[in-house]
């Protein structure tokens, strides 16, 4: 199997080309290439098809085999794949994921694309539809318990299910390993969730770390980025209609939710790191 691994902000995936190879099995697959001492090595697969709907289709499977329903940083390195790699010479790619059609905007500079920008669509903010389960709709700054500590919570969905926690103490010192699972897999998220751990500098400014459903903690995170903009707003420490910096460990995105026409716009890097072939 050919394939290329990208990263957007640390977030690294393995990308495969399904214009011209065909991957049976792929949650097996992502599962092997995933691991960091026997495979390639990477927070999962991402499969660019054809699509009927848009210009390509994003099938994205987590590092654990499980199937997501949207990648921010992956649909980044999307755009800049099939560009770069000549599947397209258009600088406004439409990719068709499981929580809909993506309009990308592509920063090509000397033939290669530096950038994208991400039209996310609107956060979902029902409680139902994110799912949660909790006695309001929305969730915002609602206190969760969690293995003995409570932590004021919001929950937003931007096509797949985010848990954002504003906290006092620094998140560079938090032990994820522990923490993370525990959010994951708490009884009121049934599709378990993403964390969000994240700190206030300034209204234009958070720090975040993620812990992502069936992958653990990674670099970055587009949606849980999107999610946590989202989030502050919500809770009064960012305003709409803003372009929020948010610091990952991997480095930053930038986000502004459109408030009047309820649309969340992710910017970020898109980044090749080498391309290969592997026995499967």
């Amino acid at each position: 199997m050919k394939f290329t691994k990208m990263h957007g902000c640390g977030n690294d995936y393995v990308y495969v080309n399904c214009l011209k190879e065909t991957v049976a099995q792929p949650e097996e697959v992502a599962r092997f290439v995933s691991d960091r001492h026997f495979g390639i090595g990477s927070d999962g697969l991402i499969l660019i098809c054809p699509s009927k709907v848009a210009d390509f289709e994003m099938v994205m499977y987590n590092a654990d085999g499980s199937r997501g329903e949207m990648c921010g940083n992956g649909i980044r390195c999307v755009g800049k794949y099939v560009y770069d790699y000549g599947l397209t010479n258009q600088t406004i790619v439409r990719v068709e994921t499981l929580a809909g059609i993506k309009t990308l905007e592509l920063t090509v500079t000397d033939g290669k694309v530096q950038e994208v920008r991400v039209n996310m669509g609107a956060p979902i903010l029902e409680t139902e539809q994110i799912p949660a389960k909790f006695p309001v709709s929305p969730v915002i700054g609602e206190p969760l318990t969690v293995a003995g500590r409570t932590y004021d919570v919001t929950c937003v969905s931007m096509g797949n299910p985010h848990c954002v926690t504003f906290m006092e103490e620094d998140v560079r010192d938090l032990d994820l390993e522990k923490i993370g699972p525990d959010f994951e897999h708490h009884e009121a998220f049934p599709k378990r969730v993403n964390t969000e751990f994240v700190n206030v500098i300034d209204e234009t400014h958070l720090r975040m770390r993620v812990w992502e459903r069936g992958s653990g903690e990674t670099l970055a995170c587009g949606t849980g980025t999107c999610a946590t903009v989202v989030a502050a707003v919500l809770c009064g420490y960012a305003q709409a209609d803003t372009e929020v910096e948010v610091e990952l460990l991997g480095g930053t995105l930038r986000i502004r939710w459109d408030r009047e026409n309820n649309l969340v716009y992710m910017t970020g890097p898109a980044t090749v790191v080498y391309d290969g072939e592997i026995d499967i």
